[in-house]
């Protein structure tokens, strides 16, 4: 088997950077798209040379898909990946896995018994200075990772909460910057710091979106479970964008960063990505003046690819690859799992008042 009868669900904005790569790459047959929406769907799959559905479960029985894409509003993933797995058919959902950590289980259970795949989307792990980071912490450059931040500066306006019925609300979207921006660097965070959080403090606030009620901001510190700290800031406070940055410290002393994006985070299917990630400190003893080189290099490759769908397209590949191969796909079902808990954790912490334990 090397070519996977692959189908999307949900096509909305983020879906259209999916069916890209669906219907582009070698190890894809892209063969059908599928929203509530019929009219919506039938002009997706019209766009993409695919048959539409509106009912999901005509579409696994009817069209032979072994794989499939989830880009529905996240409260709505569980339902579809959990189809999917009934049904055999392996199962990408985009971030975060789910809104809520018995999503993620109900999920995670139903992938196991229909012996599928299960990963979830987080592309920025294939940028080119985040792969340099992992590779020096892995090759034990900085020591062992005993402090992590994420720093997000970005900016959303009213506009943004508007251009969609489901987004800045807590029933349809599961919460705000903690789940709809935050996933990917929360991700990266856990993955480079190659440890489990065990102890979590946060606050989250509204402090400039009065016309939404979720949270634009929050704030976390982390214990990982062999003595590592980290620290998490992200707000979608700062007209009209700052930085977003992952920076982890070793014990040796020496650190390594990524600036993942520059001013606001992209909008999927409205805005694009318009400054190249790119390592912004590297201070690993007698690496030093690299770090000059890393950013020319990201940026000439930068201006040789579309950053929108290249990085989505290389985890998708990585995926149907994954099935082809018989292996996990790079990202699985319990990193996004992770993820989850720990944003869940934030929110409990905050509302109760007190630091929370993950098991």
């Amino acid at each position: 088997m090397d070519r996977l009868r692959t189908a999307l669900v949900g096509c909305g904005k983020v879906g259209q950077i999916h069916a890209q790569a669906l219907g582009a790459l070698p190890e894809s047959e892209f063969v059908a798209a599928c929203d509530l929406d019929l009219e919506r769907a039938t002009s997706f799959a019209t766009r993409f040379g695919v048959k539409p559905f509106s009912d999901m479960t005509r579409m696994l029985e009817a069209s032979g898909v072994q794989a499939v894409c989830i880009a529905t509003p996240h409260p709505l993933h569980a339902e579809s990946a959990i189809l999917a797995a009934q049904a055999g058919v392996h199962v990408l959902v985009e971030k975060p896995l789910a809104a809520s950590l018995n999503d993620c289980d109900l999920m995670l259970a139903a992938a196991r018994r229909g012996g599928i795949n299960l990963g979830v989307i987080s592309q920025r792990r294939w940028y080119e200075p985040v792969k340099r980071m992992k590779t020096a912490i892995d090759a034990g450059k900085i020591g062992r990772p005993v402090l992590g931040a994420f720093t997000m500066y970005s900016w959303r306006d009213p506009a943004y909460y508007q251009s969609d019925p489901w987004r800045g609300r807590w029933d349809t979207e599961g919460g705000g910057v903690l789940v709809n921006q935050s996933p990917h660097m929360i991700d990266l965070l856990q993955w480079l710091m190659d440890d489990e959080v065990v102890e979590v403090s946060g606050y989250w606030a509204n402090l400039n979106h009065p016309s939404v009620p979720v949270e634009d901001s929050a704030v976390a510190i982390l214990r990982f479970r062999h003595g590592a700290l980290g620290s998490i800031v992200a707000s979608l406070s700062q007209k009209p964008g700052i930085y977003t940055k992952v920076h982890i410290h070793g014990s040796t002393g020496a650190s390594v960063g990524v600036e993942t994006d520059r001013g606001a985070t992209f909008i999927a299917g409205v805005s694009t990505i318009a400054e190249p990630p790119i390592n912004d400190l590297w201070t690993i003893p007698g690496e030093e003046d690299r770090l000059a080189r890393f950013q020319a290099d990201d940026r000439a490759l930068f201006a040789r690819i579309d950053a929108m769908s290249h990085y989505h397209s290389v985890q998708i590949k990585d995926f149907l690859q994954s099935i082809i191969e018989d292996r996990p796909p790079s990202v699985t079902g319990n990193d996004g799992r992770r993820v989850v808990a720990l944003f869940q954790a934030i929110y409990q912490s905050s509302r109760e008042g007190r630091s929370i334990r993950l098991s």
